[in-house]
């Protein structure tokens, strides 16, 4: 039996699938978005966990405690601030949240080559920006933050105590250098942090830890092996097959996405 799990904007679902690849049980548990001001949006971290153990309990027992791994995807984008005790040091901001439009023409001012490394169009959705926001509204919360990690990776870092991210989810912050799939010390320069305040780097199928004892405990499955994972639309992609060049797929949900597979970069 393997566990599935899904760190949504608006809730957490959870799913166990057999060896044949069928769905034995689904669950899901919702989740909230404030808004303290006008394009802000804003989650807080711990109901990431908090609906996750919520909905992997709803699932039925004799088929959890037979979980072999552990897939994840989630929300992309979000940037999740951590002391050096692993606390949350303010809401996470999300993919949605627009307040980083002018440090997005900054970001791509101290790193004229920043499209060319990411492959993108800064945008206020990704997460480099966000930082950027952060260390000139909020300079003490900056100065405290030793890890940024994404959504999905912050459950991870419950399920397994380990800081990793994957390359899908990666890509979209702002900071991997897309041809390299590795961090651009430019870009994290650009943006005052280093590679110390980044999560280890895996591919997708790749494990990236085993869940620990007291995470095996509030969920009530086995301490299985955690897959890399990816994001909610490269996940997305690779569920239903779209994985070659001119394959295409439409997602409609908090957000709308269109979804194309490339050979070009």
């Amino acid at each position: 039996m393997f566990l599935g799990l899904d760190i949504g904007t608006s809730s957490v679902k959870a799913v166990l699938v057999d060896e044949r690849g069928a769905i034995a049980a689904q669950a899901s548990d919702s989740l909230t978005v404030s808004r303290p001001a006008p394009g802000f949006s804003e989650q807080d971290p711990a109901e990431w966990w908090q609906g996750t153990v919520r909905a992997v309990r709803s699932l039925p027992a004799a088929a959890r405690t037979r979980v072999e791994g552990v897939g994840l995807s989630g929300q992309m984008h979000g940037a999740t601030l951590l002391d050096a005790n692993d606390r949350p040091l303010r809401p996470a901001i999300l993919w949605n949240d627009g307040r980083s439009a002018q440090e997005c023409v900054e970001l791509e001012q101290r790193e004229p080559q920043s499209r060319a490394i990411t492959g993108n169009l800064m945008m206020p959705g990704f997460t480099a920006p966000k930082l950027l926001w952060v260390a000139r509204h909020e300079p003490d919360i900056l100065l405290h933050t030793a890890c940024v990690l994404l959504p999905k990776d912050y459950v991870r870092l419950k399920l397994t105590g380990e800081k990793v991210s994957d390359m899908s989810d990666a890509s979209g912050t702002g900071w991997l250098n897309v041809g390299a799939r590795d961090w651009s010390d430019a870009m994290l320069a650009a943006t005052g942090l280093a590679r110390a305040h980044m999560p280890r780097l895996v591919e997708g199928t790749a494990a990236s830890g085993r869940i620990g004892a007291a995470a095996s405990e509030q969920l009530g499955v086995p301490r299985a092996l955690v897959a890399g994972g990816g994001g909610d639309n490269a996940a997305s992609a690779a569920g239903l097959g779209v994985v070659s060049p001119g394959q295409a797929f439409l997602s409609l949900g908090t957000s709308g996405v269109l979804f194309v597979v490339t050979d070009r970069f």
